[in-house]
């Protein structure tokens, strides 16, 4: 009876030793589930969730509804916890992984490089959010109960311009038809960019490395980390703390802080001469020290009449010289050290299509508005520029084209 009472105490400290356990494991679990909700609440709060939110509710043109807050564990088995076989790319303001999410879809991962820098972070989600342009980089999403903030973009499978221009690449030549192609596409939405988004936006960082090609080779706009937003459509300039990349950089604009559309203008045509020379915006520095500018190179090049000296070989051989002299004297006016002697992007832009129409259609055609495009002595500026317009009809009614008539017309938004 006495071993019988023994074994119920037995089975009593065991029963109590076992509750106890397991009141202490769900104690656990509660309290951190509570930490891990602060902490996450700290992180929010820390990478500027509360300026987000203040942001996207004040202006509600803004498209809120293609932003999806992706949990931090997802994005961890996405990217195989930020493994360093995923990284795409670094930049100035973090590092990109590629990731896979549950349901297949390859996307790309920003995750910024230091703490406390959560306003470009923050502006860049702003911008993103009313962008819905083919050349532009989608935003898919972000994270921000992360440590480190965290943007969730399109995947674009075939690197950045820069790679294709300036490394070895046999099994994809960059042919003359492609680099104008290119051309026309950043410049559309640049154009877009500063015309036809509810509000105009400066890029303030565009160079070949921001510029990413898609399955089809097609140019996305990346980067928007350094862009600014302008609430005033009045407002021809703003002075602001200087952001850019030596070589692209518009020097009005880096000796001044005044930051103008012709600020971007001035980076596309550092852009546009790479596309024709196949040659960096700034080689390796020389013996006498100093880096040599592609920019002011192409320059002294073009005012001693040796453009066809330091031209890519792919386009010597595969472009039409007149069409190539033509480009070449509108990248000179984008590097134009007066920024309001620069064309805009609007001009920019149909000057370039009006060239890429001429290239399509050959120089055996009449179109039928008297444009006699057989007679190459015939094709002035002019000419390219009434052939440009005549394709862009609603761009061309006016010198101020509503926003949703550019948008329409000359690039359309994803589906």
């Amino acid at each position: 009876m006495c071993s019988l009472s023994y074994i119920f105490i037995g089975l009593g400290i065991s029963l109590g030793s076992v509750s106890l356990l397991i009141v202490g494991w769900w104690l656990y679990k509660i309290i951190k589930k509570r930490r891990e909700k602060k902490l996450k609440e700290k992180y929010f709060q820390q990478n500027g969730g509360l300026l987000l939110q203040q942001k996207l509710s004040s202006s509600p043109e803004f498209n809120v509804d293609i932003i999806k807050l992706f949990k931090l564990e997802d994005l961890e088995k996405a990217t195989d916890h930020f493994n360093a076989d995923r990284v795409l790319g670094k930049g100035g303001q973090g590092t990109v992984y590629k990731g896979m999410l549950a349901d297949g879809k390859i996307v790309a991962v920003k995750k910024l490089k230091v703490h406390g820098n959560v306003e470009d972070f923050i502006n860049e989600i702003v911008i993103l959010a009313q962008i819905n342009h083919r050349n532009v980089v989608k935003l898919l999403g972000c994270c921000l109960e992360a440590e480190f903030p965290l943007l969730v973009y399109e995947f674009i499978p075939n690197g950045t311009l820069f790679y294709h221009l300036h490394e070895e690449n046999e099994e994809l030549p960059m042919t003359w038809d492609m680099r104008l192609r290119i051309a026309v596409e950043v410049a559309g939405a640049l154009f877009y960019l500063h015309s036809a988004a509810s509000q105009p936006i400066y890029h303030r960082d565009i160079k070949s490395t921001n510029i990413l090609l898609d399955e089809k080779y097609r140019a996305k706009v990346a980067d928007f980390g350094a862009s600014r937003l302008m609430s005033n459509i009045e407002v021809t300039h703003v002075t602001t703390r200087v952001h850019g990349t030596f070589g692209y950089l518009d020097p009005g604009y880096y000796y001044t802080g005044q930051l103008t559309e012709k600020s971007d203008v001035y980076s596309f045509g550092v852009v546009l001469i790479e596309l024709l020379t196949g040659q960096k915006a700034v080689s390796s520095i020389g013996s006498d020290g100093y880096a040599k500018s592609l920019a002011s190179y192409f320059r002294t090049c073009m005012d001693d009449n040796c453009l066809f000296d330091i031209l890519d070989e792919n386009v010597m051989k595969e472009g039409d010289k007149e069409h190539i002299m033509v480009i070449a004297k509108l990248a000179n006016r984008c590097l134009n050290l007066n920024g309001k002697e620069r064309p805009t992007m609007r001009e920019v832009t149909i000057e370039l299509v009006g060239i890429q129409n001429l290239e399509k259609k050959g120089n055996d055609h009449h179109n039928s508005h008297g444009i006699d495009l057989s007679k190459t002595n015939t094709r002035t500026p002019r000419d390219i520029q009434r052939c440009s317009s005549l394709n862009l009809e609603l761009i061309s009614n006016s010198e101020t084209s509503s926003s949703s008539d550019v948008r329409n017309m000359l690039h359309p938004t994803y589906p």
